[in-house]
């Protein structure tokens, strides 16, 4: 099977210091979060939280979304949640992923 580069998942990290409320850290996520690439956004996303401050994950260029993915998606959130003083929030949302927060009755979790 080929894969076609819209099938793999890939990130760019961009930090940068605010003053006020601590690190900001955006992940510009790229291709599909399926069962097979969401342990990648786990890895990156899961060491930010401690260190607080912001991190948004930037689903602008993001293709697909399965339930794995929005598994990890959840995970992640009720993390930063736990932890206390980082805020995690997705930005950019494609139609589809908007869609699929809303049939997940999720669409309040991630806008707190």
């Amino acid at each position: 099977m080929t894969t076609t580069p819209e099938a793999v998942f890939h990130y760019e990290v961009q930090k940068s210091a605010d003053e006020g409320a601590g690190p900001v850290t955006i992940i510009v996520c790229h291709g599909k979060v399926t069962s097979e690439t969401s342990g990648q956004l786990k890895e990156v996303v899961k060491p930010l939280i401690p260190l607080g401050g912001r991190i948004a994950l930037d689903l602008t260029d993001v293709s697909y979304m399965d339930s794995s993915g929005l598994g990890a998606l959840v995970g992640l959130k009720v993390s930063a949640l736990r932890e206390g003083y980082c805020k995690l929030e997705l930005v950019n949302l494609s139609q589809r992923v908007k869609e699929l927060l809303r049939l997940s009755n999720l669409t309040q979790l991630f806008s707190s």
